[in-house]
C-alpha cells in the first residue's frame, strides 16, 4: 500500500500577515496568542509542572517548543531536574558539557513534519526527558487547540473593533437593513460593518418589518459582553422622539429651541414641552415647520405616532394647562405639598381632557411630573360646596371666609390644621398671625371632635367597618394623607404600620415628620383600638339604662343619624 501522502505545509506566517491586515489586528498580538496556545496544550500533554516554553519562529513560520531540565546531585523533582549520574551513566556529560545548577534546554519537535528528528531525539533523550509518549498525540492537540484559540482571539478582536467603533454612538439614531428575525421575536439589523439586536421588548407595538426594510432605531447599549451583536437598539425609547427632532429641527440640533421633557405610549401617542432660548424664535412653530413638514416628518419615521408639541413654562400651573391640551382648562387647583393638581374642565369637554382610556391625562401627568386629577365644572362646584361645608365646622368661620379659604387652596380641615400661621393670615377676613394661629387650632380641635364621632358611629353599629374609614379614626390622617396613603400603596392601618418611615415618606410625598407621626400614630391606634371600641360601647349601654323609655328610643334616632361623619 503506498504511504498516505503528507499535507502540504502551511505558511503560517504569511496566515498572520493576511489575519492581521484583514482583521486589523497587530500581529505580535496573533503570535502571543498562538504560543500561548500551544504551551497551554504542552502543559496539558505533558505535565503542567513541566518547565516549557514556547517561541515563535518567523525564519521556519511555526511555533518551536522548548523543555527545560537543571542538572543536580539527587533528583527531587524528575519532571525539572537531571542527576548528573544519569547524564554519565548515557555518555551524555560530555556532549551536553553539563555542570550541576545548569539548566539544560531540549526542543521538542511536536510537528508531523519534525517526525525524523523527534525520533532521533527520542533515541538520544527519551529516557530523560520521560515524553516519547505524550508526543505522539501532542502534534494534533497543539494544532487544534492553536486554531481555536486563533479563531476566539479574531472574534474578539472583532468584537473590541466594534465596541470601539459604535461606544461613541450609543444615544444617537442609526440606520440600518432588516436581516432576519431571531428567536423571541429579535430582529437583526444589518449597520454595514456590524449587526445589531432590536430585542421584542424595545420594538413597538403594532409595528412590523420584513427583511430587506430599512429602519431607524435609537442605540440604546453597546454591551461588548453580550451575547451575540454587541448593538442593542430600540424603537421605544422615550430619547427616539428627542433625536428626530433634533434631525428634523435645525434650532434644536443648534441649541436655540431645547426639548425639556418627553412623554410617551410607543405606537400610539406622545407628548413633547420645548422651550426657546431666543424669545424670537417659537419653539412650537420651528418644531411644527411649515405647514407641519417638520412633525410630520417625525410622524412618518415614527409609523403614524400621533405627537403633541406643547411650550414649557416655568409656572407649573401654566405648564399642566398647555399639558392636557386639546382640552379647555378652566381652573387649576394646585397641592404642592402632595404635587397634584385638580384640573377643572366643562363638563361636555371632560372626556376630551381625559383621552380615550385615560391616554390625554396620563401623558400630561408623565410630561410635568405632577398627579393630576381631571374633573368636570359641575363636580368641582359640588366639592367645592362640600369643602365649604367642612370649613364652615370650624369655630369662628363663616361663609366668606370659608370661600375664601377655599379659593386660595385650602379644601380640608386638615389642610387649615397644618397651616402656617402666616399663610393662614393672608385670607381675606382672617386678620393677622395670631388670628391665623387660633385658626389652625380651631381646625385641629374640630378635627378631634370629628375623629370622635367617626370612632363612636363604627363602635355603635354592626355593619362591617372599612379599611378607609378606620384610618380616618387615625390622628393626622385626614382625606388628603388617606389619599396620598392610598396612592402610594398603604391600603391598611397594617400597611402603614408594618412600612418603614422613611420608605413611607418616599412613597407617598409626605413629609419626613409628617410620615414618622403618622405611623406612630397609626401604631396607638392599633394597640388601643379594641378598648376604645369597648369603652364607648360600655359608655352608651350605661347611658340607655340611666334613660327613660321614651328619651332612650329618642337618643338611639340621635345615633343613627350620627353615623354619617363629614370627611376631615
Amino acid at each position: 500500500m503506498p504511504p498516505k501522502a503528507r499535507q502540504p505545509e502551511v505558511n503560517l506566517d504569511q496566515v498572520l500577515d493576511e489575519v492581521a491586515k484583514e482583521k486589523g489586528i497587530e500581529k505580535k498580538e496573533l503570535i502571543e496568542t498562538i504560543e500561548a496556545a500551544i504551551l497551554k496544550a504542552a502543559h496539558s500533554s505533558f505535565s503542567p509542572n513541566r518547565a516549557l516554553e514556547a517561541r515563535y519562529n518567523p525564519a521556519k513560520g511555526y511555533v518551536e517548543l522548548f523543555q527545560f531540565m537543571t542538572v543536580v546531585e539527587t533528583v527531587e523533582d524528575a519532571e525539572r531536574q537531571i542527576a548528573m549520574d544519569d547524564l554519565v551513566r548515557l555518555n551524555l556529560q560530555k556532549e551536553l558539557q553539563a555542570e550541576v545548577g545548569e539548566d539544560l534546554g531540549f526542543q521538542i519537535f511536536w510537528r508531523e513534519a519534525d517526525s525524523a528528528e523527534a525520533e532521533k531525539q527520542d533515541l538520544q533523550f527519551g529516557e530523560l526527558l520521560g515524553n516519547r509518549q505524550a508526543r505522539k498525540s501532542f502534534g494534533r492537540i497543539a494544532a487544534q487547540s492553536a486554531k481555536q484559540v486563533l479563531l476566539q482571539r479574531v472574534r474578539d478582536s472583532e468584537r473590541d473593533l466594534v465596541f470601539d467603533e459604535y461606544k461613541a454612538k450609543k444615544g444617537e439614531l442609526i440606520r440600518g437593513i432588516v436581516r432576519r428575525f431571531e428567536r423571541g421575536n429579535n430582529i437583526v439589523v444589518d449597520l454595514g460593518k456590524t449587526e445589531a439586536i432590536l430585542p421584542a421588548r424595545e420594538q413597538t407595538p403594532r409595528e412590523s418589518y420584513r427583511p430587506g426594510e430599512r429602519i431607524v432605531a435609537y442605540v440604546k447599549d453597546v454591551d461588548r459582553e453580550a451575547r451575540g451583536p454587541i448593538v442593542i437598539l430600540s424603537r421605544t425609547d422615550l430619547r427616539l422622539v428627542e433625536k428626530l427632532f433634533e434631525a428634523e429641527v435645525p434650532e434644536i440640533y443648534e441649541g436655540i429651541v431645547r426639548i425639556v421633557g418627553v412623554a410617551r405610549e410607543p405606537g400610539s401617542r406622545s407628548k413633547i414641552a420645548v422651550m426657546s432660548r431666543d424669545s424670537d424664535v417659537d419653539p412650537v412653530g420651528a418644531c411644527v415647520g411649515m405647514k407641519g413638514s417638520r412633525v410630520q416628518a417625525v410622524v412618518q419615521e415614527l409609523r403614524g405616532e400621533k405627537i403633541d408639541i406643547v411650550p414649557y413654562d416655568r409656572d407649573p400651573a401654566r405648564y399642566v394647562i398647555a399639558a392636557v391640551q386639546p382640552a379647555e382648562v378652566l381652573k387649576v387647583v394646585v397641592d404642592e405639598a402632595g404635587g397634584r393638581m385638580e384640573i377643572v374642565v366643562p363638563d361636555e369637554k371632560l372626556s376630551l381632557a381625559i383621552g380615550r382610556k385615560g391616554q390625554n391625562v396620563r401623558l400630561a401627568a408623565q410630561l410635568t411630573a405632577w398627579k393630576l386629577d381631571i374633573i368636570g365644572d359641575s363636580k368641582f362646584r359640588k366639592l367645592e360646596e362640600d369643602s365649604v361645608q367642612q370649613l364652615l365646622a370650624i369655630d369662628g368661620v363663616d361663609d366668606a371666609v370659608a370661600r375664601a379659604m377655599c379659593r386660595v387652596g385650602f379644601r380640608a380641615l386638615e389642610e387649615v390644621a397644618e397651616a402656617g400661621a402666616e399663610e393662614l393670615a393672608g385670607i381675606p377676613g382672617v386678620g393677622d398671625e395670631a388670628a391665623g394661629q387660633r385658626l389652625a387650632e380651631a381646625a385641629a380641635a374640630t378635627m378631634d371632635r370629628m375623629r370622635d364621632q367617626q370612632l363612636r358611629s363604627i363602635a355603635l353599629r354592626t355593619e362591617p367597618v372599612t379599611e378607609r374609614e378606620r384610618m380616618l379614626c387615625v390622628a393626622g390622617i385626614g382625606h388628603r394623607t388617606l389619599t396620598l396613603l392610598e396612592d402610594g400603596g398603604y391600603q391598611s392601618l397594617g400597611s402603614v404600620v408594618r412600612e418603614d418611615a422613611d420608605r413611607l415618606a418616599l412613597k407617598t410625598g409626605l413629609a419626613m415628620k409628617k410620615a414618622a407621626n403618622v405611623k406612630r400614630s397609626a401604631e396607638v391606634f392599633l394597640l388601643s383600638e379594641r378598648e376604645m371600641i369597648a369603652a364607648i360601647r360600655a359608655a352608651f349601654a350605661l347611658e340607655q339604662a340611666q334613660l327613660p323609655v321614651a328619651e332612650s328610643t329618642e337618643a338611639e334616632a340621635t345615633e343613627a343619624e350620627a353615623t354619617e361623619v363629614p370627611g376631615v
